[in-house]
């Protein structure tokens, strides 16, 4: 997992825009080993982690589940509930106590209709994350399963 961290919500969007998305947040905290979702749940919001640490993991039949990234300040938990059908590709459990900021996905969503730049540069900053998970997943699962694991140096 060498891929450079993405960028988080503060240094990806436009001034105007965080104020816009950060008007909508509500302040949340979660205790150590909360699970925040399962995969194949419904997207229904997402999170900006304020302080903590989240784990990203993906059911692998006949094993445990694989952890596929890490993420902490300033990084979004969650991108499913930008792209239909807004249901979970992984699942999220906090590994220390966390404390984060709370979205609603379909105000978001709405918001984002209503002014297209807006929904522009948020599609942007989340396809941006998303291929970086994708990455990163694929990464993860060839070291955890291929016989000669992903060929990356660690």
């Amino acid at each position: 997992m060498n891929a450079p961290p993405t960028p988080g919500m503060m240094r990806a969007l436009p001034v105007e825009y965080r104020a816009r998305l950060m008007r909508m947040a509500r302040e949340v905290s979660f205790p150590q080993g909360a699970r925040l979702f399962e995969e194949g749940g419904r997207s229904d919001r997402f999170w900006i982690i304020r302080t903590g640490t989240v784990s990203l993991d993906m059911r692998v039949p006949g094993r445990r589940s694989a952890v596929i990234e890490n993420l902490g300040h300033d990084e979004l938990v969650g991108w499913s509930w930008l792209f239909g059908p807004h249901s979970r590709h992984l699942g999220a459990e906090t590994t220390s106590p966390v404390r984060a900021y709370e979205f609603d996905a379909v105000a978001v969503r709405s918001m984002c209709q209503d002014d297209p730049a807006l929904g522009l540069a948020v599609a942007q900053w989340v396809g941006d994350i998303v291929a970086h998970r994708l990455r990163s997943a694929r990464t993860r699962l060839l070291d955890l399963y291929a016989p000669y694991g992903s060929g990356s140096l660690h």
